[in-house]
């Protein structure tokens, strides 16, 4: 850790104070939460006085970086600017995307003077002076980074016939770590060209080995095509021009990497998964948020992992993942993965459950799986090493849930949807899917029951939307009511909506409920929080300041403002702007007051 303030360098007394900046810069600008930064401080016996020690490192990093760099505190977390910060890790992973789409080029000699600039950043050991908690939580993926610019840069080498030049430090990356199949290929290849072929067969069978004992699989498939190539003398010599990729034969996969290969075996081992369940041909709007998503996606470099939908029930983002997992498959070409993390009974599922799936879709030939969950994970990430593939994470319920689901490397993206916010996965952009507004409702709905139907009676239709509140699941509804009751027309079903008592029995249809997701969160909720929504969706009024909901609960004004702030988090009220201009309000949305109601409740006492 070292900062420079105007090129000169400034103190940084104390790991804390160091690792408190290295969250900081490490978050790309987020919010980081008191509970976020106590875990990186202290793990998970945070002191009793953890918010006042809190500020006193952030005094310090104030006093010591001067003026020009800003933090804030916001919404129970603190802020850091970083507008004016020049980081070297960002030069680093530009560098390094820069090497890489060189060598994608077929430019050599440009990608390994690139990325050799990207790797000379690199000096000691990253986040050698602050806690072992930020160390640990961060240092896998700065280490993977560095690891893919060096297999990158190896490669461009190897391209340009310097295979001798790359043994020694080949040499030391495979002896620490062994278990990486690119580096492993790549010092087989080099020995090859130095007329080490036994000294390259040794590798092979020490590689194999180590994947064995630790691992229990067998060497990938671009490994084992390096063995056969060696044992038969097929490996061809680096090109007089720069005109091929990689240090392994031109039609071998990146490895790892999950694709449709024509080898002998079982032809289930050939399969590419793809799990996605059915997109749907009606999907309508979310225009900007998809825009989101596909960028985030479709983007190069270690930075991007992917997204995170966050939406109360029924606002469509699983329809979203599903449709932006369709409409990006041919950038990650070696499949899709999808579970639902929920389950019938409303419980979540395990994550050891969830790789079990994966894994079974990953390796079919493979009878037996790892008994832990830490064992399932590393064999996931393992196989998953090297691939371009999307991972699908529906109805997740935690961060807990979600980490271990994760790849590593940079070449797979993940899609993330749930209910709650799950802001504190790193690398995952957070899309928020609010209410659809009136003209995106009614986009909706004409594509789900028919322009014509929608025309004849705009006026019936316009009714059913305002009814709906912008819930692309309630709109759903209503229209597949219309298909299984095609003698009723719109104007009767705006009537039978009208109602508030027989609403939310009107928007269940089969397996359509509106009712049945806010009853899931509902059932998460604390109880104080539970009482007040039922209070205040009898309050009659739909926005709710701070003050006013103090005075109907009869509390204190900060406890009101914390009870709003977990139904916010729970996505049962939208936080909207005052009407005076100052502050923050909270909105419940009309189906969410009309399930509130229908919910017992007591109102909160002086507790």
């Amino acid at each position: 850790m070292e900062a420079l303030v105007s090129g000169v360098p400034v103190p940084l007394t104390g790991a804390k104070t160091r690792t408190v900046l290295a969250a900081f810069l490490l978050s790309r600008g987020r919010v980081l939460s008191d509970e976020r930064l106590s875990e990186f401080l202290w793990g998970w016996q945070p002191p009793a006085t953890m918010a006042a020690q809190l500020y006193t490192h952030i005094s310090r990093l104030r006093k010591s970086l001067g003026p020009g760099l800003c933090i804030t505190r916001r919404s129970r977390g603190y802020h850091m600017d970083l507008r004016s910060v020049v980081l070297d890790v960002d030069t680093f992973r530009r560098l390094a995307d820069e090497g890489r789409q060189q060598l994608l080029g077929d430019r050599y000699r440009a990608a390994a003077e690139t990325l050799n600039t990207a790797l000379t950043l690199w000096r000691g050991n990253p986040l050698s002076e602050v806690t072992t908690f930020l160390a640990d939580a961060e240092l896998p993926h700065l280490e993977e980074c560095r690891l893919a610019a060096l297999e990158d840069r190896t490669a461009a080498e190897l391209a340009l016939g310097r295979h001798a030049q790359v043994v020694p430090e080949l040499t030391r990356l495979v002896a620490e770590h062994p278990g990486r199949e690119a580096l492993r290929g790549q010092l087989m290849t080099a020995l090859y060209r130095c007329d080490r072929q036994a000294d390259a067969l040794r590798v092979y069978e020490q590689g194999r080995h180590v994947l064995k004992q630790e691992l229990g699989i067998d060497p990938g498939v671009s490994l084992r095509r390096i063995h056969r190539d060696v044992l038969t003398g097929g490996l061809p010599d680096p090109p007089a021009t720069e005109a091929v990729t990689l240090a392994v034969p031109p039609a071998a996969p990146a490895p790892g990497r999950i694709g449709s290969v024509k080898e002998s075996g079982s032809p289930w081992s050939r399969l590419v998964p793809a799990m996605l369940p059915l997109d749907a041909p009606d999907f309508t709007g979310r225009d900007g948020q998809l825009a989101e998503v596909l960028e985030e996606l479709r983007g190069l470099g270690p930075a991007r992992r992917g997204v995170v939908l966050l939406g109360r029930a029924g606002m469509g983002k699983s329809a979203l993942a599903v449709h932006a997992s369709y409409a990006c498959r041919q950038d990650l070409p070696d499949g899709q993965l999808y579970i639902d993390l929920g389950s019938e009974d409303g419980r979540p599922k395990d994550p050891s459950y969830a790789l079990a799936c994966f894994l079974r879709a990953l390796l079919p030939d493979r009878h037996e799986l790892p008994a832990t969950l830490d064992e399932r994970a590393q064999l996931y990430r393992s196989r998953l090493a090297g691939s371009r593939m999307l991972i699908v994470l529906d109805n997740a319920v935690d961060d807990r849930q979600v980490r271990p689901l994760l790849p590593g490397g940079h070449g797979c993206r993940t899609i993330v949807t749930s209910r709650r916010p799950l802001t504190t996965l790193e690398g995952m952009r957070v899309v928020r899917l609010g209410a659809l507004d009136r003209a995106e409702s009614l986009r909706l709905f004409r594509a789900l029951s028919g322009r014509a139907q929608v025309e004849a009676e705009p006026v019936a239709a316009a009714r059913i939307v305002e009814l709906c509140d912008g819930l692309p699941l309630a709109l759903r509804v209503c229209a597949a009511r219309l298909k299984a009751q095609p003698q009723r027309g719109l104007g009767q079903l705006a009537d039978r909506l009208a109602p508030e008592q027989r609403r939310l029995d009107e928007l269940r249809l089969g397996s359509l409920d509106a009712r049945a997701g806010m009853r899931a969160t509902w059932d998460g909720l604390d109880r104080a929080a539970a009482a007040a929504l039922g209070v205040l969706s009898r309050g009659g009024a739909a926005t709710w300041s701070p003050p006013a909901a103090a005075r109907l609960l009869r509390c204190p004004e900060e406890r009101a403002e914390g009870l709003l702030e977990e139904l916010a988090e729970a996505m049962l009220v939208e936080v909207v702007r005052a009407a005076s201009g100052s502050g923050a309000a909270y909105r419940i949305p009309s189906l969410v007051r009309l399930f509130a109601r229908e919910q017992p409740h007591a109102v909160p006492g002086s507790d």
